[in-house]
């Protein structure tokens, strides 16, 4: 027996050594930790003509807490209550990615809006709808039999700062996610001193469509010769040579750029609020529920309080005077309740959000059960007649129109212009394509091709004699209210009872429309966060 045992234990031993050796042979193609391309040439060579720039590992930026990925079940796992039919249960799998901690607040808001006023003045009459129409809608407190001042202080007061923005509708929130994107990337390249220190204290810069971009960046674009350090731009990318012409081919290496930010998907946010990466054990999901039963304090001074910001009940938003529930009439700051596992706070209640997804009743996971989706648009760069990169003029900026008649901006001045080559919000679901006749090979025609199974309302817009736009009625009699500008909502908020909480709950609203209870959170991809087996 005590033979038997010597020799299995052998045996283990040498195939752990096989198993490591085979790993690490860099020979054998297993781990390998140096790489020379089949060219002869080692990456990054500085007597070559290639370079893509130091590889890095991706840090989390200010605010954001990495989510790791996996497969869950999206969806209600109890009875369809509202009889809605739009969220059954389905297996899904989400990439690693990097959410929010928290909604973005008015103070994150103001910021975005105060730099489009200081780059772009409303005074000059080229910029004059930029500013205004990326303002939030503080309107939206107005209740025609309620008495409140929200209008006035909530946006601009200090005391409202860590209070989730509002007022801000699905197309300004995307803009502000642009708009993030280059603010921080500006600001890691000033760190790295590729950008001087006093960038925004001289006055010389930041004045229009000379303000930086990444556009101009990655196009390695002439207008900021003037103001990046070569020397340092070398230094922070890897690109270890002099030639002009080996920068110029190689200006698209990009390395220790901050990920692009963005809304997240209905998916992803759905997996994020949830958090059960703790809530298992091995592979087993232990339930849903854990994470939603956390709201109600069980010990201490929290003990029966509810410990998310929600309505109890008709006219009980904060509980009884002495004994206040949740304590908060309207929202709250964004850290007054704790956070989930996963270290995301507020994604039970105080506000719903807005995420990327066109809204349809269906989720496809037939189409697609990985990173699923709904609303890729292709936009590709514009060129001019003789191949340069077409720019957005000052006198040329492009509009997309709110609700309540504002101008919000496509893209600023700077900017590359851009023009779709593919809308894929309707794929799989309403067109042409997607219906029983297309089943029989009928190619789609001039007689069939306004078919759509969602026909919600069309937007038309006139200008008044006073220059503002306003928002027609559309005369058409419509069967549904969904169509490719309807926008997912998720999350429940101070305004919503608890059936609201749960996050397999969906709604929808016109991305052009803001509310007084619709905040919005960012997120972005991780790059290279793969672990490999987790543990126990």
């Amino acid at each position: 027996m005590n033979k038997l045992k010597l020799f299995s234990l052998l045996t283990l031993c040498a195939a752990l050594m096989l198993t490591s050796c085979g790993g690490g042979n860099s020979k054998n193609g297993g781990g390998t930790k140096r790489f020379t391309s089949k060219t002869g040439w080692k990456p990054n060579d500085s007597k070559g003509w290639f370079f893509t720039g130091k590889q890095q590992k991706q840090k989390g930026w200010p605010g954001m807490v990495y989510v790791e990925g996996g497969t869950f079940t999206m969806g209600l796992v109890k009875d369809d209550v509202m009889h809605d039919w739009n969220n059954t249960p389905r297996r899904m799998q989400v990439s690693a990615f990097f959410m929010g901690e928290t909604e973005i607040t008015n103070y994150e808001y103001r910021e975005y809006v105060t730099w489009l006023k200081f780059v772009f003045p409303p005074s000059d009459p080229n910029y004059k709808e930029i500013y205004k129409g990326a303002l939030p809608d503080t309107l939206v407190w107005n209740n025609k039999l309620s008495r409140n001042d929200f209008a006035e202080t909530y946006f601009r007061s200090p005391e409202y700062d860590y209070y989730p923005v509002v007022g801000v509708t699905w197309l300004q929130a995307s803009r502000y996610c642009d708009w993030l994107t280059e603010r921080s990337n500006e600001k890691a390249l000033i760190d790295k001193g590729v950008i001087a220190k006093d960038y925004y204290t001289n006055e010389a810069n930041n004045v229009g469509a000379s303000a930086f971009n990444m556009d101009k960046y990655k196009g390695n674009d002439a207008d900021l010769e003037a103001i990046l350090n070569k020397d340092k731009l070398k230094k922070a990318t890897g690109i270890k040579t002099t030639n002009t012409r080996i920068l110029a081919a190689n200006k698209n290496a990009s390395a220790g750029l901050v990920e692009k930010f963005r809304l997240p998907t209905e998916v992803e946010w759905e997996f994020a609020a949830l958090g059960q990466q703790k809530n298992r054990e091995y592979n087993l999901v232990k339930g849903k529920e854990p994470q939603i039963d956390k709201i109600k304090g069980k010990k201490g001074k929290n003990r029966g309080m509810y410990l998310e910001n929600f309505k109890m009940g008709q006219g009980d938003y904060s509980g009884v005077p002495g004994w206040k529930n949740d304590g908060s009439p309207t929202t709250s700051d964004v850290k007054q309740f704790p956070s989930n596992d996963l270290g995301i706070y507020g994604m039970f209640g105080n506000v719903s959000e807005w995420t990327a997804d066109v809204y349809r009743p269906i989720i496809d996971e037939e189409g697609s059960d990985f990173n699923y989706f709904r609303g890729n648009v292709t936009r590709t760069v514009e060129r001019n007649e003789d191949g340069s990169v077409k720019k957005i003029e000052d006198n040329a900026v492009k509009y997309d129109t709110l609700s309540d008649g504002r101008l919000v901006y496509k893209g600023l001045p700077g900017q590359y212009a851009r023009e779709t080559t593919s809308d894929d919000r309707n794929f799989r679901d309403g067109d042409f394509q997607s219906s029983l006749d297309a089943g029989y090979g009928k190619e789609q025609d001039s007689a069939n091709a306004a078919f759509s199974m969602y026909n919600g309302n069309k937007k038309k817009f006139i200008v008044d004699s006073r220059g503002r736009v306003i928002l027609q009625k559309d005369a058409v009699s419509r069967t549904t209210k969904i169509s490719d500008e309807v926008r997912v909502v998720k999350g429940g908020s101070w305004l919503d009872t608890a059936y609201w909480l749960d996050p397999g709950q969906r709604r929808f609203k016109d991305e052009s429309r803001s509310f007084g209870w619709i905040g919005f959170r960012v997120a972005q991809d991780a790059k290279s966060q793969s672990k490999g087996r987790s543990k126990r």
